[in-house]
């Protein structure tokens, strides 16, 4: 059942890697729980709610965050609609178990000169290293323009990681400006992208040993000649750009795309564009932002206002 579930994930949903990865993990670790508990493997379609009751207790128990707590009652919840729907499963017993509310915390976002600064990261360490005299290969060179690329394409159009790692040749229109972008349960969206951000491909491409053609990655990886660069890869550069830009290394690429909602918002975009450029299916995901820039202009009013 586990295994035809996770099939469906990515067959017909289109769920990324990392949620087909968590609710495996997630499923795996109520199955031994339930092993430890009953002495046997769980039959999924007998179990009642308070088998489901005393296993967010034991969850309790652990220390567990309530962001963690969700993500797995979250899979267990996803699991039993698909068992219902074939009817494998004639009760849901995860259905509206309480879980403990997670807190709203608002985005962790770059400064735009702070993101100037990031981007710029890449090709600043390549020529320094030049200039120390070291040599560079091809091969590194090509890496470090492709990184300049990456970070101002996520930048330019506020993408997901596994979204930019998933990005094709024929997805870039150069003439219209535009990327059409695959993203969560393969819902497709176009989104505008900036000149520089086109001139950083350009400019990454043309170190390539050979052009990309029309259905190869944008952004290439070690593993071979169509391999696309991986998300663990671009997490792992971004840090050491951090810090050669003096900013603080645990901030992820997904900070980018925070940067990018919360400057287009501050510069006066509608939050409905914004929703629709991030891909976001339901507004109220959207609206954490402008939480965001009402804080900030609290902080510019208390500031400039002579009777704050």
């Amino acid at each position: 059942m586990v295994a035809a579930f996770l099939e469906h994930l990515a067959a017909d949903r289109g769920a990324s890697p990392y949620t087909r990865r968590n609710y495996a993990q997630a499923l795996a670790e109520f199955a031994g729980w339930y092993r430890q508990e009953q002495g046997a493997d769980p039959v999924w379609s007998a179990l009642e709610r308070d088998t489901f009751r005393a296993y967010l207790r034991f969850l309790g128990r652990r220390g567990l965050g309530r962001s963690a707590l969700r993500v797995r009652f979250s899979a267990l919840r996803t699991f039993y609609r698909f068992l219902n729907r074939r009817g494998l499963a004639a009760q849901l017993p995860v259905r509206d178990l309480a879980l403990p509310r997670t807190p709203r915390r608002l985005p962790r976002f770059l400064t735009v000169a702070q993101t100037g600064a990031l981007l710029a990261a890449p090709l600043q360490e390549l020529a320094a290293r030049r200039a120390a005299g070291e040599t560079v290969s091809a091969d590194v060179e090509a890496e470090y323009w492709r990184d300049a690329a990456i970070l101002e394409t996520i930048y330019s159009c506020g993408l997901r990681i596994s979204e930019v790692c998933g990005l094709r040749v024929e997805d870039v229109n150069f003439g219209e400006q535009l990327v059409r972008v695959r993203g969560k349960g393969r819902k497709e969206r176009l989104v505008p992208i900036g000149a520089p951000a086109l001139e950083a491909l350009r400019a990454y491409w043309q170190r390539l040993t050979s052009p990309p053609g029309p259905g190869d990655p944008v952004f290439l990886g070690r593993a071979g000649p169509a391999e696309p660069v991986r998300p663990r890869t671009v997490q792992l550069r971004l840090k050491r750009y951090l810090a050669a830009a003096r900013l603080d290394p645990a901030l992820t690429p997904h900070k980018l795309r925070h940067s990018f909602a919360t400057h287009l918002l501050e510069a006066g975009a509608d939050l409905r564009s914004v929703q629709e450029l991030l891909g976001h299916a339901h507004l109220a995901t959207t609206q954490v932002y402008t939480h965001l820039t009402t804080e900030r202009l609290k902080q510019v009013y208390d500031q400039a206002h002579p009777r704050a």
